[in-house]
């Protein structure tokens, strides 16, 4: 296996639940469990089973047999997904303005919104069909001041599908002009201990069909509830 392969193996193995890792990869490489079971020539019900730890936890032969497939159905599609990961797995994880934390389960909008107390200022229409799989928490002031176009893509660790908290912030304004010029976008924005947000922050959230939200949970805070998930 390519050291892409190795990883997305590695993740399924170490994980506490193997089935829900292998249900969060064949999601982010949208493949659905019907066109998977195809591919591997087994009952989709099994894949089921597995990603419903059902089964008992898969040995080395069946990861590799199904992180193999994954890549090479996205390969059939123009290995679209392979790129973004392999873009994101080149650049470093931490840096010293940001932290990235990956779910070891999909999260919806609204339930990330429920764990983290958060208001809605945008987009709550948006919020019920978002999926996130992470977040990355990022000093705001730091992001504006000292991020290059080309350091960008370390924000999003191995997936686009995932929620930017702001910390540090005023009104919220510069958090979404950043987020408007950038090439990717979050599929979720959280600005930290703000009372009102900016006018042109939520008008830019609009625009973008971003779902916007307040929390006033702290930074500690805000790792000790999703870093557990």
């Amino acid at each position: 296996m390519d050291s892409l392969q190795e990883r997305v193996a590695g993740d399924i193995a170490m994980a506490d639940s193997a089935g829900n890792a292998m249900k969060k990869w064949r999601e982010l490489f949208g493949v659905s469990q019907v066109e998977l079971s195809k591919y591997l020539k087994i009952s989709a019900s099994t894949i089921s089973d597995y990603e419903g730890n059902r089964r008992a936890s898969p040995g080395v032969g069946i990861i590799k047999r199904f992180v193999t497939a994954l890549v090479t159905l996205d390969e059939q599609k123009g290995s679209s997904v392979i790129r973004n990961l392999e873009k994101f797995n080149a650049a470093k994880e931490e840096g010293s303005f940001y932290s990235i934390h990956d779910f070891s389960t999909p999260l919806s909008g609204i339930d990330f919104a429920r764990l983290i107390d958060a208001k809605i200022a945008a987009n709550p229409n948006v919020l019920d069909t978002t999926r996130l799989f992470g977040y990355t928490l990022l000093d705001s002031l730091r992001v504006i001041l000292e991020i290059s176009p080309n350091d960008y893509p370390r924000l999003f660790g191995t997936t686009t599908e995932r929620a930017f908290i702001f910390d540090q912030v005023s009104t919220g304004r510069s958090p979404m002009v950043v987020v408007r010029v950038a090439p990717i976008k979050p599929k979720l924005v959280v600005i930290q201990n703000l009372d009102q947000v900016d006018k042109l922050a939520v008008k830019i959230a609009q625009i973008e069909k971003i779902p916007l939200l307040t929390t006033k949970l702290n930074a500690e805070e805000l790792k000790l509830r999703l870093n557990n998930i």
